[in-house]
Order: C-alpha cells, then structure tokens, then sequence
C-alpha cells in the first residue's frame, strides 16, 4: 500500500489511459458508418437489361462515369454540368490518361438525342473508349 506522505516526485504511471483512444476509435467508428452508405451512391437510374459479357479489369483512375437523367441532364463525378463543359473535362482527363474509358450511365427512359450528343462529341475529341452500363438480366 502507497502512502501519499512519501510520494517521490518522480512518479511514472504504469497504467495507460485508454479513454481517450476509445473516444477516438467511436467517432471513427461513427463517421465511417455515416459517410460509407454515401460514397457508392450515384443518380437513381433504371438502366436497361441486356445479356453482356463482363467487363476486361480496368483501373480505376482510367474510368469516368458520365450519368444521363430521364430530363436529359448529365453528371460527372456527381457534378451536374452542361454538354460542352462535360466534354472539356473529358477531354482534360483524356490527355491526363490515355486509356481513359468512359462509362455512360443512361436511364433506359431517357432520350437518345443526349447520348447521342455525348458520344459524338468523344468521338470528335479523340475518345473512343466508352461503355454503355446496363442492368444484367436475371437469372430464373
């Protein structure tokens, strides 16, 4: 037993305070359980069903996602932009990487006449590397 009338003052803890790490490790836990559900998430898109074969492995800072909505807006990167500032990015991300592919996203309700603009203006800039995102079918 201690007694406090002969404390040194040179007195080492040997115990270590794991309050504060736990503190730590649940507001870690907590964001990483609130952002996670966010980070996958795209527009809300009913893409049409076809039976395709899988895609070839690429990296992933290869690949832009386009996204075209029903009332023919597009995104990229989850940033909503006009068709002309959409190809500009593109066109920058295309000499960055020269293997970029593109990834077109477009709702299966949605009108041609913006895919077909989307495409034709990376066909124009050199980007011939695209890929239309469907839904595979479903096995019975």
């Amino acid at each position: 037993m201690r007694r406090f009338s002969q404390r040194s003052t040179l007195v080492t803890l040997s115990e270590i305070n794991i309050t504060p790490l736990l503190d730590l490790a649940f507001v870690l836990l907590i964001i990483f359980v609130i952002t996670t559900p966010l980070l996958e998430k795209g527009l809300e898109l009913h893409l049409p069903r076809v039976n395709a074969q899988p895609d070839k492995p690429i990296r992933k800072e290869d690949i832009r996602t386009v996204e075209i909505t029903p009332q023919g807006n597009y995104t990229l990167s989850k940033k909503p932009m006009k068709l002309d500032q959409l190809e500009k990015e593109l066109v920058q991300d295309f000499r960055l990487h020269p293997n970029l592919v593109v990834y077109i996203r477009a709702d299966e309700n949605s009108r041609t006449r913006e895919l077909a603009a989307l495409l034709d203006g990376c066909q124009r800039n050199g980007i011939t590397r695209y890929s239309l995102r469907t839904q595979p079918l479903e096995r019975r």
